[in-house]
């Protein structure tokens, strides 16, 4: 697992514990369960209802990361569990695990935690209790890759209390008309990879695009589809001709 991260809207990532279920269609290609099976020997595996997760021994990095980080211009912003979710009820998951999470969060102020759930139904419910109205160093975000489950994750997203909320529509499985943004302050979007990826109407991303420029909320286009991240980047990044790396609170990227 890499300290730093290719993703283009985060600097690290950190995994507490790695493995998940599939829940909606933007988990049907699972990019993390496809790397995972690559490392796991004689049929091995974290993924699925009745499958174990399996805490990470990374939880040293956030802190070497947040010491870098002290006194420098900008601020690191941390994927937590790209290979996991955050929100996973799952019951291998410890209580304990949960707890040491919120302590580390809490013991690296110079680092934005990113912490993004396709289940923020369950999430509202694991926040510690000093939580109030957010921590100031955690963001807080939902994936939506069509309209039913942008309408229903949206709305438990807005009722918990961050200092940022943001939507992730990667990838993109169809035309979102997003209503009401003035609870969301950032919305990231892009194709999907893999050789089995969906095709993306160009259409659907300029829509998103537009309705974020009306309602004045930051717009980051990450990436077009294709079958590997060779043939994705050879494509760029731009939508009609601009790159779109927009980030909430003034942030540059």
């Amino acid at each position: 697992m890499a300290e730093n991260s290719g993703i283009e809207w985060t600097t690290h990532t950190f995994n507490p514990w790695i493995g998940c279920t599939k829940i909606s269609p933007a988990c049907d290609h699972c990019y993390a369960e496809a790397w995972d099976a690559r490392g796991l020997q004689g049929g091995a595996t974290r993924w699925g209802p009745h499958a174990s997760r399996t805490r990470t021994k990374t939880w040293g990095n956030p802190v070497k990361w947040n010491r870098e980080a002290e006194g420098a211009a900008s601020r690191p912003r941390v994927f937590c569990a790209s290979l996991a979710d955050v929100g996973d009820n799952h019951s291998s998951i410890l209580p304990q695990w949960r707890d040491d999470l919120w302590a580390l969060i809490r013991a690296t102020p110079n680092l934005d935690w990113l912490l993004l759930t396709k289940r923020p139904q369950n999430l509202a419910k694991y926040l510690p209790g000093d939580w109030g109205n957010g921590y100031p160093n955690v963001w807080i975000g939902c994936t939506a890759e069509n309209q039913a489950e942008y309408d229903r994750r949206k709305a438990h997203l807005v009722t918990i209390p961050a200092v940022v909320r943001f939507l992730s529509m990667e990838p993109l499985l169809g035309r979102v008309d997003l209503g009401d943004l003035s609870a969301i302050h950032w919305i990231i979007t892009g194709g999907e990879s893999g050789r089995a990826f969906r095709h993306a109407d160009p259409d659907w991303f300029r829509f998103l695009r537009d309705q974020c420029a009306e309602a004045g909320v930051p717009f980051l286009f990450k990436q077009w589809e294709g079958a590997n991240q060779k043939a994705i980047k050879a494509l760029g990044r731009q939508l009609d001709g601009v790159i779109h790396d927009g980030y909430p609170l003034g942030i540059k990227a």
